[in-house]
């Protein structure tokens, strides 16, 4: 429909007022919606936002979504490396006990790794751990007794996807 001027230095290339246009799209979303146009130097991506906040700048919505990119890469590396899969409380206490409870795991196992100097994966070390979990077997003897073929043997019940 129409384009509001823009600071180029800022890194927003267009800040677009527009109308969607698709099939059914006037009967599902009718109102008008804004269309940002950022270029992200650090990354030499150009990235489009689409939002229905007319009363932000543009800066600031680039801004909010380029956080909010911040976000979900932290998530992303608690689910990998804490191996939260899902979280047991709603609350905002809750979350927050079990993401620091599993980040001092973390940190647990990575000093114990360097103190002892295995040479192994921190996700190897928490298999091992949580495997081990009631054992009355010390630390240092879990770990430097690991058997690494065990991970590389083949079972011969298992059929074999890639041999002709």
């Amino acid at each position: 429909m129409y384009s509001n001027p823009v600071d180029k230095s800022t890194g927003i290339c267009c800040d677009q007022t527009v109308v969607l246009t698709g099939v059914f799209t006037p009967q599902y979303y009718p109102d008008k919606i804004r269309r940002i146009v950022f270029y992200d130097k650090e990354r030499n991506k150009r990235l489009i936002f689409f939002t229905n906040n007319f009363k932000l700048s543009a800066e600031t919505i680039a801004q909010i979504y380029k956080q909010r990119w911040k976000i979900e890469l932290f998530f992303k590396w608690i689910k990998q490396h804490l191996r939260i899969k899902k979280f047991f409380g709603t609350s905002e206490n809750a979350v927050k006990t079990q993401v620091w409870i599993a980040i001092c795991i973390y940190v647990l196992v990575a000093v114990i790794k360097k103190r002892l100097k295995v040479d192994m994966e921190l996700y190897t070390i928490l298999q091992i751990l949580s495997v081990s979990v009631f054992e009355k077997t010390s630390i240092s003897r879990l770990l430097n007794d690991f058997d690494d073929s065990i991970q590389n043997r083949e079972d011969p019940n298992q059929l074999l996807l890639f041999t002709l």
